[in-house]
Parts: structure tokens; sequence; C-alpha cells
């Protein structure tokens, strides 16, 4: 069997990366963000990139490295308040946004990956969010078509994974990987802690390896806080 495991990150992405492809980047804020992945995906001088992401990172982490360098022409993506470039590329002209609820944003993702083309929700009715799109009464009241959304290369971050690509999500680090790792031709996942197969224990398997095509093992993940909030000891 062919190993799935590749020694590190511009490796595991040899061959996949184009100009004006889609990609897929997990993470929630700045947690669990694939940032080996992303790193390598900003060297390699890949341009003109669709990015589906619930955020754009900050400045000069995760995204925001991409940014830094205009490679991001699109982002579908529900929250993007921390990123100070973002909001001058995006009032310059240099980068167009397509706003999605988060709810919506996570429905179109996990519908991408079940292979449902489109459905239907309340969310965003009588909103710019339902500009330009289907709008079909259900007992009585209005949803909103919404597409599914499938990438050519997704990148996700796990905290435990085993060699044949079975995957286990750590807290907030759940919110968008694991249904990112369904919706691309391609998913490569950064691992923090790989193991041997059959050293997970089956019912905490968050994404079974028939996913997963391409592994990193990344021991040292940064523990990144977007905000920090403290107060006086007493």
């Amino acid at each position: 069997m062919v190993s799935k495991v590749y020694p590190n990150a511009p490796t595991a992405l040899e061959g996949l990366l184009k100009d004006g492809m889609t990609l897929m980047s997990g993470g929630f804020g700045l947690c669990g963000i694939p940032e080996a992945l992303v790193e390598a995906v900003a060297k390699s001088g890949v341009k003109d990139l669709t990015v589906i992401s619930n955020n754009a990172g900050v400045d000069g982490i995760g995204l925001g490295v991409m940014l830094e360098t205009k490679q991001i022409s699109k982002m579908v993506s529900s929250y993007v308040g921390e990123n100070q470039l973002f909001a001058k590329q995006f009032l310059d002209g240099d980068l167009t946004v397509e706003f999605t609820p988060q709810g919506t944003l996570a429905e179109r993702i996990r519908a991408g990956g079940a292979g449902i083309p489109a459905f239907f929700t309340k969310t965003g009715v009588g909103t710019t969010v339902a500009e330009g799109k289907e709008v079909r009464e259900f007992d009585g009241s209005q949803y909103v078509m919404e597409r599914g959304l499938f990438a050519d290369v997704a990148i996700v971050h796990a905290w435990k994974g085993d060699t044949e690509g079975n995957l286990i999500y750590r807290k907030t680090a759940r919110n968008f990987n694991p249904m990112m790792a369904t919706a691309a031709e391609v998913t490569v996942a950064e691992v923090e802690h790989l193991v041997e197969p059959g050293e997970l224990d089956p019912d905490h398997i968050m994404t079974p390896g028939i996913y997963v095509d391409r592994i990193v093992h990344f021991p040292n993940a940064s523990k990144h806080i977007e905000q920090r909030t403290t107060r006086p000891r007493p």
C-alpha cells in the first residue's frame, strides 16, 4: 500500500496546487488552522485562489500570510473582522468576498461533501444574503436556496491521526475541519500526534481515513490566541 504520510507540508502539496483553483482551509478563528500547510501554499507562489474558510486568519497568521502575498482573489467566508489587511483589500477592490452566514457556510460544506448540490434555508431571507438566489415557499414560509461547496483541495488540521488517515479533532477545531475533509477532490491533513493503525479508539474517530489522501506530521503546532483578555491577579 502506498503511504499517505509525507515528510513535510510542501511535499504533501506537491502536484496539487495550480492558479485559479478552489481551496478549503479548516479552523475556527486561529483554532485548528492548518498553519504549516497554509504557509506551504503561500511559499508555492500559486495565485488567483478562491479560498473557502470561516475566517481569514489575522494579520501575519494563518490565511493572513496569503493575503500579504495577494494570492487570494476571492474568499467564501463568514467572519473576517479580525484582519485589517483583508478589510483593506476588500475595500480597495482587490478581493471579492462571498459573505455567508456561519451556519449556512457549515451546511454548504457538509452538503458538498455529501453530494448534495443545493438546499433551502430560512437564514438570510429578506436580506442581501438572498439577493440573486432562488427563494421558494415551503409550508407557508420563505426559504432561500444555497449551493453546496466542493473544493479542488482541502487542507485540515487534526489533533491526532493514524497513518491511514483516520483523524480526531480537539474541541473548537471540530467546527469546520471535519466537514471540509469530506468536501474536496483531495484532502491533505496536518496531524499533531501521528500513530500507527489500531492505536485510535474507533469510537473516537471523526474523519475516516477514506477521505484523507495525504498526511504530514506537525508535532509542535502553535496555539495562537486571537484576542488575549486578562485581568490582574488578586
